[in-house]
């Protein structure tokens, strides 16, 4: 595979689920094992983040957080998860309070760890 077409489609699609799992799918070269364990891999991320939201208020490191998550939420099609996360990236370069961005970002990982959580038991 080119990689030309590896970073073709690093845009998102227009879907409505949390995991756009065709964009996955290419990312993977259609290997179903490997899917999961990526997909297994951004729950376990994304699980730790949701739980450190609360506890951390530290700019700095939630700036980093959100840079790692964003970048992993691409990669696996998580474009909500990706927006939310570039939204915080913003508030936190752009010194502005983060409340509302911060719940809006636990709200789309935990969308997306049911959505991933119903593909890996199902």
């Amino acid at each position: 595979m080119s990689l030309a077409y590896a970073y073709q489609s690093v845009e998102p699609l227009p879907v409505e689920r949390s995991l756009d799992l065709d964009h996955l799918s290419r990312r993977t070269s259609g290997d179903a094992a490997l899917e999961r364990e990526v997909l297994a891999i951004f729950r376990r991320q994304a699980r730790q983040v949701l739980f450190q939201l609360e506890a951390m208020t530290d700019p700095h490191t939630r700036l980093k957080i959100a840079q790692s998550l964003n970048g992993s939420a691409k990669g696996v099609g998580a474009w909500r998860v990706a927006e939310a996360a570039e939204a915080l990236e913003a508030a936190m370069r752009d010194e502005r309070p983060a409340g509302a961005v911060v719940a809006d970002l636990a709200e789309s990982i935990s969308d997306a760890i049911g959505e991933i959580d119903n593909v890996l038991e199902g």
